[in-house]
């Protein structure tokens, strides 16, 4: 699976030194976006047992709905590369009582040990990943074909939506390390996806993309 060329991804460092400052913060700057995750979770169309990958898991907001959805039976890996968010993931997964398997791995994506295979794969407000084609290439070899993949995340909206665009603007500059690609995020799953599906919610101002792994040739 070949995913297209596209400018290079700002470095670890600067997206260390952006999460790190938010951390203590993040989880109620996300509050507002709660629908959007559920929605996104229940794009994904998991079932009791299945695997699916968390990427970019930052505190593990979506972990408590991942692991209802897979259950007891299921497996959760969350992959996040600052320390201080997932320090507070393991204390959310130390209180959950699902029984479900977590896996937290403390890495950029484009380095991540992940083994296996996986049913699903969440991209939850985490542009600097999706945009990222080495990041993706690493979460797509892991995906079983017909493995579903949803992605969220703040887009520009239409031209003329110039009040929606100046949100998107300075939640841009406070969430992402480069405001490139934010005319369509999803465009490299797009190229792997056959069929992504991409609805604007927020007045515009955010997207949920999903589709599904071809089946291997």
């Amino acid at each position: 699976m070949v995913v297209p060329p596209h400018p290079p991804p700002p470095s670890r460092q600067a997206m260390l030194a952006l999460y790190r400052q938010r951390a203590s913060r993040y989880d109620m700057e996300l509050a507002p976006f709660e629908p959007i995750r559920r929605q996104a979770i229940d794009r994904l169309n998991l079932r009791p047992g299945q695997t699916v990958l968390d990427v970019g898991c930052g505190t593990g907001l979506s972990l408590p709905g991942l692991c209802q959805a897979v259950g007891p039976q299921g497996r959760v890996v969350g992959v996040e590369q600052c320390p201080e968010m997932l320090a507070q993931a393991r204390e959310r997964v130390a209180v959950d009582r699902s029984g479900t398997a977590v896996e937290l791995v403390c890495a950029s994506v484009q380095q991540a040990p992940l083994v296996g295979w996986a049913d699903a794969a969440m991209f939850h407000f985490t542009h600097d990943i999706v945009c990222d084609p080495q990041a993706l290439a690493q979460v797509l070899r892991h995906l079983r074909p017909g493995a579903h993949v949803v992605a969220t995340g703040l887009q520009w909206a239409p031209a003329w939506a110039w009040a929606t665009n100046a949100w998107v603007w300075s939640a841009a500059l406070y969430s992402v390390s480069s405001l490139r690609g934010l005319e369509a995020p999803w465009r490299l799953l797009a190229a792997v996806l056959p069929g992504l599906r991409v609805e604007p919610v927020w007045q515009g101002a955010v997207y949920v993309a999903h589709g599904q792994v071809p089946d291997a040739p």
